[in-house]
């Protein structure tokens, strides 16, 4: 259970669909409620196949490179630190929100589907490098689970972005950063834990 609720709880917050509401509401402002509600289902299956891939493929991917699971938990659990810091100071990075030419680019295309919703806000490098740390050198069983856990947090996702509007009047933008930076606080917790986790699995 305390995997699955370690997983639930890091995949939440890393792909934050309470955050994406109001992002995705400025996305699609002008849409009509039809292409808002397929923007948002095309959007969120493109991230979730993407997940899934990296989730079904993280150990393969691994031994390509050549990279053990003790160093990429240390170098995923410093990454992820650092998405912790940006949610906590209310920093936009690279981690999990669009650079200013992805936004140029962004304004000139009408279907945001698959940038920047599936990528990165879904599956940014933040998500995927979540994925690739819970899945590799994970059990069949333990993979399993995390799959269920990846899409419960998916369903959540698109279940936001449907409710995108009544979501934001809900919790309103200041309670959403609010939310946003005790969910920062608990992802540095366990993002620390990574760390340790690779040090002494290198050690051992």
């Amino acid at each position: 259970m305390e995997y699955v609720f370690n997983a639930f709880v890091t995949l939440l917050v890393v792909v934050d669909p309470l955050g994406l509401a109001p992002i995705f509401g400025a996305l699609t402002r002008g849409f009509s409620a039809k292409q808002r509600r397929e923007s948002a289902i095309r959007g969120t299956m493109l991230g979730s196949l993407i997940l899934i891939l990296f989730a079904l493929a993280g150990d393969v991917l691994l031994d390509a490179l050549g990279i053990g699971l003790p160093a990429f938990r240390i170098a995923g659990g410093l990454l992820l630190f650092l998405l912790a810091l940006d949610m906590v100071f209310a920093r936009p990075s690279g981690m999990r929100a669009t650079t200013v030419r992805e936004q140029e680019e962004e304004s000139y295309q009408q279907d945001i589907s698959v940038f920047p919703l599936a990528i990165p806000l879904i599956a940014g490098p933040g998500a995927i490098t979540t994925v690739l740390l819970y899945t590799g050198g994970s059990s069949t069983g333990q993979l399993a689970l995390f799959m269920g856990v990846l899409l419960a947090v998916l369903v959540l996702t698109l279940i936001s972005l449907l409710l995108a509007p009544r979501v934001m009047q809900l919790f309103g933008e200041t309670g959403a950063n609010v939310l946003s930076r005790v969910l920062g606080v608990l992802l540095a917790a366990l993002a620390v834990q990574f760390v340790l986790d690779g040090l002494h699995a290198s050690l051992a």
